[in-house]
């Protein structure tokens, strides 16, 4: 009895030492919260829009790298698209892995969204490459297995889709979701295995366009594929006006399917006018959410509202802002300039505008 008090001092001396050596528990070095929370540009256009000497201005005016500018605003990730063989090279292989690379450098996540397609991928469009056609399902599984294989090899993304928006499957016809279910299901899961053959730390995610009863469908069917979140596209334009419907939306995937929810892409209008002659998608007063007018601040308002209602719920973990960067940038009377140029985060002289301060951790 006598030895063990004997040593008591001795032992808290060793948990007085070992509590002071811990850097992590110290006033000077206090615990920082790791920040989950996506707050995401979709960027894909910038290495063209940079590479025709666009230049791009801060809320203060200031030319500034367009990257600079969202992670000074509280931007945490870059969402970039992948297509296989472009026939300009815009969004292919060899740009996105140095865009890529600057992504990183810029101390940013990297979001890859991989088309599967040398062009658009998109509810109503899942090209096949056309180096894969005429291929054998076997042989077309091979060839999407290699791909992935070396996008995880070669550019190593924190977040990556298999696929963009789709709706009704991928790689057309083989993989589409109505016509050949299980080929489909087999293709997302020939691609998911190969991802995690390669990484442990990169996120799957699976990417529907729209909100309600078809998104309910779809995430129905893809419960046999190994995933980890849902990703869901919300154009007011095309999706409905009522933000309650999609914070229902976010609320029942993320339960039936215990996965976390991302607003993969959305965006809103600053002004109904123009700066070039390509035809604007959203132009028209019926195409807004009344309470949200095209103005800058209604833009803000959008987002915000986007952003708290992903945040209220255990199962929202963030969105991205499609079309950012797309700016009108080859002149005043392009006509192949940008249709998105009333929705980008840069005004149409090219300063950002107040929704950049959405991104900001605490907003």
């Amino acid at each position: 009895m006598k030895k063990i008090i004997l040593l008591l001092p001795f032992l808290f001396l060793l948990v007085n030492c070992s509590d002071d050596s811990n850097p992590t528990n110290d006033d000077d070095n206090p615990i920082v919260p790791v920040d989950t929370y996506i707050r995401a540009a979709d960027m894909s256009f910038l290495p063209l829009i940079e590479s025709e000497g666009t230049v791009y201005f801060n809320a203060n005016n200031q030319p500034e790298n367009a990257l600079t500018t969202l992670k000074n605003a509280g931007c945490n990730t870059i969402r970039i698209r992948l297509w296989k063989d472009p026939i300009d090279a815009q969004s292919g292989f060899t740009q996105v892995k140095a865009f890529a690379q600057r992504v990183k450098l810029a101390g940013m996540k990297l979001w890859l969204t991989v088309h599967y397609s040398d062009t658009w991928a998109d509810p109503g469009h899942q090209t096949t490459p056309e180096t894969w056609n005429g291929l054998s399902f076997a042989n077309l599984k091979n060839e999407m297995v290699a791909y992935t294989e070396t996008i995880m090899t070669e550019i190593q993304p924190d977040i990556i889709q298999i696929g963009n928006e789709i709706n009704s499957g991928l790689l057309w016809p083989s993989g589409h979701l109505i016509n050949n279910e299980s080929q489909c299901l087999e293709l997302l899961n020939a691609a998911s295995t190969a991802i995690r053959a390669k990484s442990n730390t990169t996120k799957i995610m699976l990417h529907y366009a729209g909100i309600g009863a078809g998104a309910t469908w779809f995430f129905n069917k893809m419960s046999p594929v190994n995933y980890d979140y849902i990703g869901l596209s919300y154009y007011p334009v095309w999706h409905g006006k009522n933000l309650s419907d999609l914070q229902s939306t976010i609320q029942s995937l993320g339960q039936t399917h215990n996965k976390k929810v991302i607003i993969a892409e959305t965006a809103y209008p600053f002004t109904l006018g123009w700066k070039d002659w390509t035809n604007n998608i959203v132009g028209l007063e019926n195409q807004l959410i009344p309470a949200y007018p095209a103005t800058p601040e209604g833009q803000k308002n959008f987002l915000q509202a986007i952003k708290n209602l992903v945040q209220q719920s255990e199962y929202g973990l963030g969105f991205a802002y499609w079309g950012s960067e797309w700016i009108a940038f080859r002149g005043n009377e392009s006509t192949n300039g940008s249709s998105w140029e009333n929705q980008a985060l840069w005004d149409f002289n090219n300063k950002a505008l107040p929704v950049m301060t959405v991104f900001n951790k605490s907003e």
